[in-house]
């Protein structure tokens, strides 16, 4: 299958050094940036462009990994072509194309991706979409390439499912770096906390999370609470820390 690369951040390099190595050709990357288009082609030995007007009108598969406020402005200069076009978002609907193109879905890899941290595709749910049979089939043969688990979602179904994943990814590595400058300020080291972190982590393979619950959260014990709120120096912190433990409180007195 030939592919352009419409964007060259995080998720587009780990993907399409991902589609290389499994044999599709990706004949052209897009960035607004030269350095950045410059690098992802370099990695992937290709061409490159930084200019809408110049992308190759002859691929198969268009796959735009761009922000989501700036999909409608990348959208809006495309020229019409015939390849089949799918965002990598959670939540944006695949109606966004509707203007533009006939030929349309989602390809959205369920995953933190960084540039420089290379990930096992094969482990990471792919969840796909397409008002048509025909182009649905595709993505799932190109899906099924790279993951084990492929599944088919709607448009209402994956902003739910990245709703629950900026909770369980995003949310909590800023809990980390919470914990991290706490330690910090004591002269303590933050890799002290990955024996907890990794525990904490594999629980939930085996537990529902509600009963993997620990902590004085669960009872509510204002003793502790109150001390830890104490010593904390930054009021948006003091906040969060007491919405949190009451948030922990309520649903374990509810589920009770």
């Amino acid at each position: 299958m030939r592919i352009v690369l419409i964007g060259a951040g995080n998720l587009a390099t780990r993907l399409g050094i991902e589609l290389l190595q499994k044999g599709e050709e990706i004949i052209q990357i897009y960035s607004r940036t030269k350095d950045s288009a410059k690098e992802l082609a370099d990695k992937i030995g290709t061409n490159f462009t930084t200019q809408l007007s110049e992308i190759d009108e002859t691929a198969d598969l268009y796959i735009f990994s761009v922000k989501d406020d700036a999909l409608p402005t990348v959208l809006g200069q495309m020229k019409p072509n015939n390849g089949l076009w799918v965002h990598t978002a959670g939540s944006v609907p695949i109606s966004i194309f509707e203007s533009y193109t006939d030929k349309f879905g989602a390809f959205y890899p369920l995953q933190t991706f960084s540039k420089k941290r290379e990930v096992n595709f094969s482990l990471i749910p792919i969840y796909i979409e397409s008002h048509s049979a025909k182009q649905l089939a595709h993505l799932k043969t190109l899906a099924h390439s790279i993951s084990e688990t492929v599944i088919e979602a709607s448009s209402e179904q994956r902003k739910q499912i990245h709703l629950a994943a900026v909770f369980a990814c995003n949310f909590t590595n800023r809990m980390y770096a919470i914990a991290a400058q706490l330690l910090e300020e004591k002269g303590l080291d933050f890799t002290q906390l990955l024996p907890l972190i990794d525990e904490t982590a594999s629980k939930v393979h085996e537990l529902h999370p509600k009963d993997a619950q620990t902590g004085p959260a669960i009872r509510f014990d204002e003793k502790i609470i109150n001390k830890h709120i104490d010593s904390l120096k930054d009021g948006e912190l003091k906040l969060l820390y007491y919405s949190l433990s009451e948030n922990i409180y309520n649903e374990h007195k509810r589920v009770n």
